[in-house]
């Protein structure tokens, strides 16, 4: 029998300001499904928001942006492994129902394992009107994902309207890799998200080897935010470089802006405001160089930025970066020789003036002695 731990059901979360480690963005993907009649699980994953197209129809029937499998006429109960595209610590789920209404999955429950040895099967290609062939059940069976631990006992979910869709689930997780979700005993998900901080190896590091302090494969995560209007700040510690302004944060414009515009006598612009996002480290580091790179955003790019770091305690924070001038569409490298004197710092502020995007943010330095909290605290 499955190990159980208490589970939190709530309304509003704050742990979706952490990272989806499950999403196919960061390489999150199904490795086995039931079935996927409707529609295949791999959608579980996607990054986008679901939609719904009610026109849209295939040979198997009505077309869902979400995992629905067929109306189960045998015993037992629909279930899919998600593979995590980057392994860590679990701080909660949002299932989500978007659009299922009339045919959602009237329970769920989620299992959690760490598997440090790969896997050598996934599931490829549009799985529309499949269902699980003999050969990858004999695979799966050999993971015994029946007895994972579970995170989520065998809990109610609600129907995908808007105002019901995001069911949250507070969970407190060791090191996750895989899971697996249960759906009783049929019906259909949109979305899942995976939210939590991803976890690295940091024992296995060479000394003074260079990393992306506030990577999030590497347990960056953002903690905090003025302003996301149109893209979140953690979309900036993402993989490699982003896909268009979507993949970045973004701000409203701000409404405080002068009626007109002037430059101080360094060329910066005059503003009374401005937008900030605060991230954590995955490992307290010293820093030898930032790249703040506002690729994509060519006419809504911020006109300047500082960068401010502390060591744990506010009261310890100290600005780190003066204030520089910001180009469109644009990475700009800050080597060290141009960033203040500092010792190893563990969290970073981002503000920018006065408002816009910026698509990434990578901030590379040697790792220093550091205990990253393992508990949601925000």
């Amino acid at each position: 029998m499955a190990e159980r731990r208490n589970i939190e059901k709530i309304s509003e979360a704050d742990f979706v300001q952490c990272n989806d480690l499950a999403s196919d963005a960061v390489g999150g993907k199904i490795i086995f499904a039931t079935d996927e009649w409707f529609a295949p699980a791999a959608n579980l994953l996607k990054r986008e928001q679901p939609q719904f197209i009610a026109s849209a129809f295939t040979e198997f029937g009505k077309w869902m942006d979400g995992w629905e499998t067929r109306r189960k006429r045998t015993p037992g109960h629909d279930w899919c492994i998600v593979q995590l595209g980057v392994p860590g610590l679990v701080f909660g789920f949002d299932v989500d129902t978007s659009f299922f209404t009339g045919n959602y999955a009237p329970h769920v429950s989620i299992q959690a394992a760490c598997l440090e040895t790969p896997l050598d099967f996934c599931l490829e290609g549009d799985r529309t009107g499949m269902a699980a062939s003999d050969s990858e059940w004999a695979a799966v069976e050999k993971l015994n994902s029946h007895a994972w631990l579970e995170l989520v006992p065998v809990s109610p979910l609600q129907p995908g309207y808007s105002d019901s869709c995001h069911n949250y689930f507070r969970v407190h997780s060791a090191r996750v890799t895989h899971l697996r979700i249960n759906m009783f005993p049929d019906g259909g998900i949109a979305r899942l998200r995976v939210y939590g901080v991803g976890e690295r190896d940091w024992l296995s590091e060479a000394a003074q080897q260079e990393v992306d302090l506030v990577a999030l494969t590497n347990g960056g995560v953002c903690l905090g935010f003025s302003d996301a209007h149109f893209g979140h700040p953690r979309n900036m510690i993402g993989l490699g470089v982003a896909s268009s302004m979507a993949d970045g944060w973004e701000t409203a414009r701000r409404l405080d802006r002068p009626h007109k515009l002037q430059l101080d006598q360094e060329g910066v612009l005059q503003v009374s405001g401005s937008e900030w996002a605060v991230f954590r480290f995955g490992h307290k580091g010293v820093i030898s160089h930032i790249e703040i790179d506002t690729r994509h955003f060519k006419g809504n790019a911020p006109d300047s930025c500082i960068l401010e770091a502390c060591l744990l305690t506010p009261e310890e924070e100290a600005q780190f970066l003066p204030t520089r001038r910001l180009r469109p569409h644009y990475s700009h490298v800050f080597l060290e020789a141009e960033l203040r004197p500092h010792d190893a710092v563990s969290h970073i502020r981002l503000v920018i003036a006065p408002d816009g995007g910026v698509s990434r943010l990578r901030v590379w330095g040697a790792t220093a002695n550091y205990r990253r909290p393992t508990a949601w605290n925000h």
